[in-house]
Formats: structure tokens, C-alpha cells, sequence
């Protein structure tokens, strides 16, 4: 199993499912995306095409020919791309806080709520982003607490200093910008069209689907949305009381559902 972190964060965010999930009998890697933690900053590279790629690789540089993908947020963005870019190596896909990216780029310039609750992906690829929206232990923490459900007992002084640190590692707002901008800029680009071609292919691969009732960052709704580009078994589920981060507010129950998923999808393989 390969799980992709969402911003503004990076492997650690998973540290409440990966000791379960290893326990369970999976072998487990969290990656820092590229550009974020302690990955390789390039100067370019942060499309979903190349970071699809980053992925692919790590799964064969590990020993292994295909992987299950969880993502959060822009982690499950990759994870929902996965198997239109690279479908030999993939298994299963689970999305946490995010919708097929197809549903999730209609909705952010839609009129109405799903247009307001998805501005910060425009936001963050202006071009004065990493200035006013991406880098400071303040900036940082109004991400988390504004994206969080109403009990933010999970949002601690560690949590916060921890994913501020990261982000002001050099180059990081760089590619935390590059991965927003080019969201924008894919509507009107080659590279985007191809890359929205590959991923409306349909989705045969078992998914799982996790919102938070009261994220506000990306509507539950949207959920919905996402299952006409799934043939293969899909469960949608959502947690009350949780808003964007899920598997950090709601830690117990978010591995809970991880493992009940695996273990009709993709039972563990005897040691």
C-alpha cells in the first residue's frame, strides 16, 4: 500500500494508520510527494502526469510490481488518476477528501457553493500565492483550522509546528504553487487535455470514497458525483462530524473503514 499526503502536509500525516495497516498483515510506504517533505525539489515536474509517474516508480523501487493508492486531498487526487496513468500497478484506490479530479475541476468554477468552497485551488495558483497563502506557521495553521470539522482537538501545537516546518524547507512553496497553478492553467493546455483524457477512462479497480460531512474545503457532495467514472466496486462513506482532514480527525474510525475496505477488496497476503 502507497499513501499520498494532502496539503499543506507530508508522510506523517498517516502515522495513525500505518502501524494498523502494518499490523494487518499490508506492507506500507508513505511517500512525501514530489516537492514536499524530504522528496526532490525540481524546478518543474508537479503535473499529475509526472507525479503519477513518481509513483509508479516508488512502487517498483520497493520490490513490488502494484499497490493499492490512498490519498488525501491532493494525495487522492494522484490516487483517482492512478489507474488511467498507470493501471498495471494498480490495485485499488482510496480518496479522502477529494472527488475524481474531473468532478473536482467542473466544481471549482461552477456558480454557487461548490465554486466558493473550492476558490483556494484558484487561490493558491495565483501568482503571489506562496507570498500570501502557502508558507509561515501562521498561514499553516489557518489552512488546517479552516479546512478542519468543528473539533480540532486533533490540531495540536506538534501537528502545527511540524507541518509549518515543512513547508518552509526551500523550494517547497515553490512546488506547493506549481501543483495549484497547474490546475488553473490544465483547461487550456495541451498537456491538460491529454491528462484529462486518460483519467475519464473507467475506473475497474475496487474504490473507496471518504468525505467529511463537514469538510469545507471540498463539498461531500461531490462524492456523488465522482461514481460515473467508476465501473468496479465502489463505497462512498461518510464521517459526521469531520471536515477535510479526516484521517487525523477521525484517526480510529478512518483505519477502521481502511481495513474493512481491504479486507473485502484486497485481503493481506499470508506471510
Amino acid at each position: 500500500m502507497l499513501l499520498l499526503h494532502g496539503f499543506p502536509q507530508f508522510w506523517w500525516a498517516w502515522r495513525a494508520q500505518i502501524p494498523a495497516l502494518a499490523q494487518a498483515g499490508y506492507r506500507v510506504a508513505a511517500l512525501d510527494l514530489r516537492g514536499f517533505g524530504a522528496s526532490d525539489k525540481p524546478p518543474g515536474g508537479y503535473d499529475p502526469l509526472t507525479v503519477c509517474d513518481d509513483v509508479a516508480a516508488v512502487i517498483r523501487s520497493l520490490g513490488a510490481s502494484e499497490a493499492v493508492i490512498v490519498g488525501h486531498g491532493l494525495g487522492g487526487s494522484m490516487a483517482w488518476s492512478m489507474p488511467g496513468m498507470h493501471p498495471r500497478v494498480t490495485t485499488a484506490v482510496a480518496s479522502l477528501g477529494m472527488p475524481h479530479p474531473a468532478v473536482f475541476r467542473a466544481a471549482a468554477w461552477r456558480i454557487g457553493r461548490h465554486r466558493q468552497a473550492t476558490i483556494y485551488a484558484r487561490a493558491l495558483g495565483s501568482p503571489f500565492a506562496p507570498d500570501r497563502w502557502i508558507s509561515g506557521t501562521r498561514t499553516v495553521e489557518q489552512h488546517l483550522r479552516q479546512w478542519s470539522g468543528p473539533q480540532q482537538d486533533w490540531l495540536d501545537d506538534e501537528v502545527v509546528s511540524r507541518c509549518a516546518e515543512m513547508m518552509t524547507l526551500p523550494f517547497v512553496e515553490h512546488a506547493a504553487d506549481e501543483y495549484h497553478s497547474w490546475m488553473v492553467r490544465s483547461r487550456v493546455t495541451p498537456n491538460g487535455w491529454r491528462y484529462m483524457h486518460r483519467i475519464k477512462a473507467p475506473i475497474t479497480v475496487p474504490v473507496l470514497s471518504v468525505h467529511g460531512q463537514e469538510d469545507p474545503a471540498v463539498l461531500p457532495s461531490l462524492a456523488n458525483d465522482s461514481a460515473r467514472f467508476v465501473r468496479g466496486p465502489l463505497q462512498l462513506v461518510t464521517v459526521p462530524g469531520a471536515g477535510h482532514f479526516v484521517h487525523e480527525e477521525r484517526p480510529a474510525e478512518l483505519t477502521a473503514t481502511l481495513l474493512s475496505w481491504l479486507a473485502a477488496v484486497r485481503p493481506p497476503e499470508p506471510a
